[in-house]
């Protein structure tokens, strides 16, 4: 009977969404750039957050890392609503997740072991020995073995993204956030980031969070896409079913048609002449 109560309750928590986001929106002074946001990601998935320029995407990532807080709504990340925590719980909170910056953000001035023993160092009483091992294992995952010393400058670009992810996961997060991991690489070099992408998924049984603008990569990686279009959701689904839209937004965004605009000659008269109508 105790078995049994126990595999109900780990099945239980396996089905609860490890993110849920609940009529989000967000304003940056008068300007409203997030519109009733519900989205959930569910434990394990590759989720991929995608939109044209401007459509809210990384204001929404920012949100998902409390970074900023929403003007409205909820956002409960491992059970935790993140507009209801600040100082010390919001840190610790943190420390089960990893982020991969745009651009990989590593530290000119230290080398790439440093760099991927920083959150251990920041966030850990671990000795130097300790932490020496966890950043060669991390670099052992990404393909990175021996590469340590190397500074920042003596990269390219696939290995920037590499010690910066070894970096997201060197404390075994339970949620990766990847933000443009394979923007600016080469096609041969964006197919390895993603596969990487996917095995650490499988090998750290993590869920995933990735926002990018990549077609081949988000259509390579995800389990589910979220299409934003001008700060609101436009559709949530498979990667099949995203493809295949009869919308004709994700098709222009799928298509990298651009929006005709229709011009008043009269407005836009007066907007170079600085006059009102």
């Amino acid at each position: 009977m105790t078995d049994t109560l126990e595999t109900a309750a780990t099945e239980d928590t396996a089905d609860q969404p490890v993110i849920e986001v609940e009529d989000l929106s967000h304003h940056f002074g008068a300007t409203q750039v997030l519109f009733d946001i519900d989205l959930t990601v569910r434990q394990g998935e590759i989720m991929v957050i995608m939109g044209g320029s401007g459509s809210g995407k990384s204001t929404l990532l920012n949100n998902l890392l409390g970074l900023i807080r929403p003007t409205s709504g909820a956002i409960r990340l491992l059970g935790e609503d993140l507009t209801k925590l600040s100082g010390t719980k919001l840190t610790q909170l943190r420390q089960r997740m990893g982020v991969a910056f745009q651009g990989g953000a590593l530290f000119s001035s230290m080398s790439v072991a440093e760099n991927i023993k920083l959150p251990l160092r920041e966030h850990s009483r671990l000795d130097e020995r300790t932490m020496d091992i966890m950043a060669r294992m991390k670099m052992e995952v990404v393909d990175l073995a021996g590469r340590g010393d190397l500074m920042p400058s003596e990269l390219s670009g696939g290995m920037v993204k590499r010690a910066a992810l070894a970096r997201a996961i060197v404390m075994d997060p339970q949620v990766l956030f990847c933000d443009e991991p394979s923007a600016g690489l080469d096609p041969v070099v964006a197919k390895q980031i993603d596969r990487l992408i996917l095995d650490l998924r499988e090998a750290f049984d993590m869920t995933v969070v990735v926002v990018t603008h990549e077609l081949d990569s988000a259509f390579t990686i995800a389990d589910r896409i979220c299409v934003l279009d001008r700060g609101r959701i436009r559709a949530v689904d498979t990667v099949e079913t995203i493809r295949n839209s009869d919308d004709q937004r994700i098709q222009d965004l799928l298509n990298r048609r651009s929006e005709a605009e229709e011009v008043d000659p009269d407005a836009y008269l007066a907007r170079l002449t600085g006059d009102t109508l």
